[in-house]
């Protein structure tokens, strides 16, 4: 029989990806004994601390045993954290990263649902290696760990027996993922009926909220960040932002680069796509209306930059999110 273990982090994480993760796997296993007369797993909640108290302690979980006790595992859910000040959960749950690294080493697979990626990759196992999490803490996540490669649009990554996952509930997909791979496909689709879970979704671009990246020292990118926002219906060129600014044009696209993420061009896309986004969501406006109002004036390039960021068309986007509009 293998080993999983659900970790339940000190501090404040997030008890619904903790307790649904139970719930979905003791159902999968029972599923799986129906079947084969066994269980797959023997699954343990385990933490440093033998009581965790969430929402001000409305609600504690207590873990069946220490991770101390736990000499081998074959698996390791990490819950997602649930503040916002990552740096104090990583010093509390030193210990809990330092074992994590210890059995990945002993040939454990770990996954990390949502902000829970922060513990694994304060561990360095996702130095290198592509890693999502929920968009709404990217930022941040790349100023703490820039030899990750952080891809918020993907909804799950698998690389080298480590998965993460995007944000808030969308860990009830990663758990028939990691379903499907230890037990069999049959299993994932019985869990997704009985917990109502949908099947096989792969990106959590639809609802990305881009607020643009500004937490950085950089004045002239904050400058140029500006303008950009300011001006969506004009075709900015990046050598006119650079000759704007006084900088030449290469050393303008390093240090966009370095302060947001993104290149110019990048950014200048995201900000029109968001515009468009919030205009299709409330809007009764045409695809081409909004489209021109972003600075877009051929409709396949819209659409194809709309798909690229959003992973939906601009007409299913609207379908999707505006139910009073007439597409």
């Amino acid at each position: 029989m293998q080993h999983l273990t659900i970790l339940v982090p000190d501090g404040q994480s997030k008890l619904s990806s903790i307790i649904c993760t139970y719930k979905v796997f003791i159902k999968a296993n029972a599923y799986w004994k129906e079947i084969h007369g066994k269980d797959l797993f023997q699954i343990q909640l385990a933490g440093i601390s033998k009581e965790v108290a969430f929402y001000e302690g409305l609600f504690t979980v207590k873990p069946h045993t220490d991770i101390a006790a736990i000499g081998r595992t074959d698996l390791i859910i990490v819950s997602a954290l649930n503040n916002h000040n990552y740096e104090e959960s990583l010093r509390l749950n030193k210990p809990m990263t330092d074992w994590i690294a210890r059995q990945y080493k002993l040939g454990a697979e770990v996954a990390t649902m949502c902000t829970g990626t922060f513990l694994l990759a304060s561990s360095g196992l996702l130095d290198g290696k592509h890693c999502s999490t929920h968009w709404a803490a990217a930022e941040t996540f790349r100023s703490m760990f820039p030899n990750v490669k952080l891809q918020t649009d993907l909804l799950i990554t698998d690389e080298n027996g480590i998965y993460t996952n995007g944000g808030a509930f969308s860990f009830l997909n990663l758990i028939l993922y990691l379903i499907e791979k230890y037990y069999d496909r049959q299993t994932a689709i019985y869990c997704s009926k009985i917990f109502q879970i949908e099947m096989d979704r792969n990106s959590q671009s639809p609802y990305v909220i881009f607020t643009g990246q500004k937490q950085h020292g950089d004045e002239m990118v904050q400058q140029a960040q500006s303008y950009i926002e300011s001006n969506l219906q004009e075709k900015i060129s990046i050598e006119y932002l650079a000759d704007k600014f006084a900088v030449g044009r290469r050393n303008f696209d390093r240090r966009f680069i370095k302060a947001t993420g993104n290149t110019p061009v990048e950014y200048s896309q995201r900000v029109k796509i968001e515009s468009a986004k919030k205009a299709l969501e409330t809007s009764r406006k045409t695809i081409n209306e909004v489209m021109y109002e972003v600075g877009y004036s051929d409709v396949k390039a819209f659409r194809e930059v709309f798909r690229k960021i959003t992973g939906m068309s601009p007409i299913e986007y609207k379908g999707k999110y505006n139910k009073e509009a007439v597409v």
